[in-house]
């Protein structure tokens, strides 16, 4: 789920089904406790179909298609990125495994959320987030790369879905994560966090979803979009 020039590592993953009931298979064998969080599908994203999904949302994923024209954009955003916008605080890591994009979003999900649930003592996820806190994301991508306990996770679920998993895929997972009061996208092909506007828990779908908008109005004859929340057990629907 990424283009050859960005994949630096020669190992290359089966990429993961935009399948919530297989992310949260996923995501609860590491470690993330089943009353804690669940994913979700988003329907839409207009706001009918935005207030259905359970409350709140702790982030939110998009899986979407690469082309020329996507591959222009994040070319010229990486340029013109505002490098003094304070994102310390962001968990961020960088993808160096061809198709781990699915992994490293629900990741930047779990790792942006620590603080709002509780992992279990001891897990995976746990001993993960523990073990890369103070690492930047090139040495969070290096840990994950050798990670032989994450990447046989990744293939069960990834040979789990109801489609047939191909390395040959032209699509990638990003996520979006309010932090700090600010709304941020988090891809493991980009340098760093990008900054979209401000944001709070409360709005973090609305505002999500206004930014997915703009990218699928630039592709608009693609069909292969794919949203998810990740919800806060619980909560319900507003």
């Amino acid at each position: 789920m990424a283009t050859i020039d960005e994949i630096h590592s020669a190992k290359k993953w089966l990429p993961l089904e935009a399948n919530p009931d297989i992310m949260n298979q996923f995501l609860w064998g590491l470690g993330l406790p089943v009353d804690e969080a669940e994913c979700y599908d988003v329907y839409g994203l207009d706001e009918e179909l935005l207030e259905m999904v359970p409350k709140p949302v702790l982030a939110v994923l998009f899986l979407f298609p690469i082309t020329s024209q996507t591959e222009e954009e994040r070319m010229l955003q990486e340029n013109v990125q505002d490098v003094s916008e304070p994102n310390g605080r962001v968990y961020f890591m960088k993808q160096t495994v061809g198709n781990a994009c699915g992994t490293i979003g629900l990741l930047h999900a779990i790792g942006n959320l620590t603080s709002e649930i509780k992992l279990s003592e001891g897990s995976f996820l746990d001993r993960f987030f523990k073990s890369t806190a103070n690492m930047d994301p090139s040495e969070r991508a290096a840990f994950l790369e050798n990670d032989r306990e994450l990447e046989v996770a990744h293939s069960v679920a990834a040979t789990g879905g109801e489609t047939e998993a191909s390395e040959n895929v032209d699509t990638h997972f990003i996520c979006f994560t309010c932090v700090d009061g600010k709304l941020y996208e988090l891809d493991g092909r980009k340098s760093g966090p990008v900054y979209h506007c401000a944001s709070s828990p409360s709005s973090l779908l609305k505002d999500a979803a206004e930014v997915i908008q703009g990218m699928i109005q630039k592709n608009p004859d693609s069909l292969n979009f794919n949203v998810i929340a990740v919800s806060k057990k619980g909560g319900g629907a507003c």
